[in-house]
């Protein structure tokens, strides 16, 4: 059995925690900013420490690597994401990857050998929130989205990711994809759900990811003056607009009882009090663990969209811009942190996450699974976003455990 030291943990996660951190006691470190550059440095830092062959590639995925005593072996990847949402939690990746930090330093502390390579590595863009779409490091790492596109994409003041890699100095020499076949793979995350709190318990095992549909709307109006254009003459982009988040939301009842929708994002121009706004432009996200149901949905806002513009005298462009399918996790992987649980005695439940994860992207070309940690209320994304420290430390001997097992395995 490994023992993690909680107190070590704890320091490190609030050390971690300081950069980026926000007034509220959250955390605002967006993917290739300089609070990321500055969280890296650490990173690198911590694993250069422990002795770690580090490497980093060209999408600014960081590497960490332990070797076993079979150099022939098929390593085990352990990883998650150092990038936040704006204003949102410190929880959120962050207690993924110091889990899986924390697990390798408690190896190092017990001289514990393992036949297997153990890789640690920190996920380049997971949040999607900076630059689109999300998982964007694990994605060009896995060959599911592709390198010099995304290297191409853009953020809202036109800083491409290539150009943010280089202004932060992570765009790494090594070629991105794996450089060997991996065993299996094991990502920690908080549940961003109330289901853990709600039954009491410290760990849910992952069996599965929802799959999910990003789009982008932008509907075409005219601007006028909001006191002498009568109402009759007017084609309003926002009145257009604001049918269709309505309406979105009201999709969520008509498919399927796990499904959910939502707009996040929402811009107006010219964005003035007294001028009838001439264009909106929104994003829409939906999601199932049915993958036939997210297309349904894709082609019910489609119809939504339509209907609303068509009601309104408008134009409209609509773009899908991300789709993935949902995940089946490997049982086998599964199973390991199942039994993991049990030999510490850690209050558990199998489930699925309505969240997308590199961990999905992972599921590609490995056999993947996670572990979650009860979020307080359910709240993520948020800067009160908050889980208990004892469930944090359940959860992180649960992973060590599970490591462990991996990396002896078979």
């Amino acid at each position: 059995m490994v023992t993690i030291d909680p107190e070590r943990f704890r320091e490190t996660f609030e050390r971690y925690s300081e950069i980026g951190r926000t007034e509220n006691d959250g955390l605002h470190r967006l993917a290739l900013s300089e609070e990321d550059r500055e969280v890296r440095d650490l990173f690198v830092s911590d694993l250069e420490d422990l002795g770690l062959d580090v490497r980093i590639d060209g999408i600014g995925n960081t590497f960490g690597r332990a070797e076993g005593t079979d150099p022939d072996a098929e390593p085990v990847l352990i990883a998650s994401h150092l990038d936040s949402q704006p204003y949102g939690g410190r929880f959120d990746g962050q207690l993924g990857v110091l889990s899986a930090l924390e697990t390798l330093r408690a190896f190092d502390d017990e001289g514990v050998e393992h036949r297997r390579p153990i890789e640690i590595v920190n996920w380049t863009n997971e949040e999607g929130s900076r630059f689109k779409p999300a998982l964007m490091g694990s994605g060009a790492f896995t060959g599911e989205l592709d390198l010099e596109e995304v290297l191409g994409h853009a953020d809202a003041d036109g800083v491409t990711v290539a150009e943010a890699l280089d202004e932060i100095g992570y765009r790494g020499d090594e070629p991105v994809g794996p450089r060997e076949e991996y065993h299996s793979s094991l990502e920690l995350h908080v549940e961003q759900g109330p289901k853990l709190e709600e039954e009491g318990l410290s760990v849910g095992i992952v069996e599965g990811v929802f799959g999910m549909a990003w789009l982008e709307v932008t509907v075409h109006g005219d601007a006028d003056h909001a006191g002498p254009s009568p109402m009759y003459s007017r084609k309003d982009a926002l009145v257009a607009a604001a049918d269709v988040v309505t309406a979105v939301r009201r999709l969520s009842n008509r498919f399927a009882d796990d499904v959910v929708t939502t707009v996040g994002e929402l811009e107006v121009e010219p964005n003035s009090i007294n001028v009838i706004p001439s264009e909106a432009r929104f994003t829409v996200d939906v999601r199932s663990y049915d993958d036939a149901v997210v297309a349904e949905l894709v082609e019910a806002v489609e119809r939504e969209v339509a209907t609303a513009c068509e009601r309104e005298g408008v134009e409209y462009d609509l773009e899908e811009i991300w789709r993935i399918p949902h995940t089946e996790f490997s049982p086998t992987v599964a199973e390991t942190a199942l039994s993991a649980a049990d030999a510490v005695d850690a209050s558990h439940r199998a489930m699925v996450s309505g969240a997308g994860h590199d961990a999905s992207y992972v599921n590609e070309i490995t056999d993947t699974a996670m572990l979650f940690v009860p979020s307080v209320d359910g709240k993520t994304h948020n800067e009160v976003e908050f889980t208990e420290w004892a469930d944090a430390v359940e959860g992180a001997r649960v992973y060590a455990e599970t490591v462990r097992r991996l990396a002896d395995a078979e």
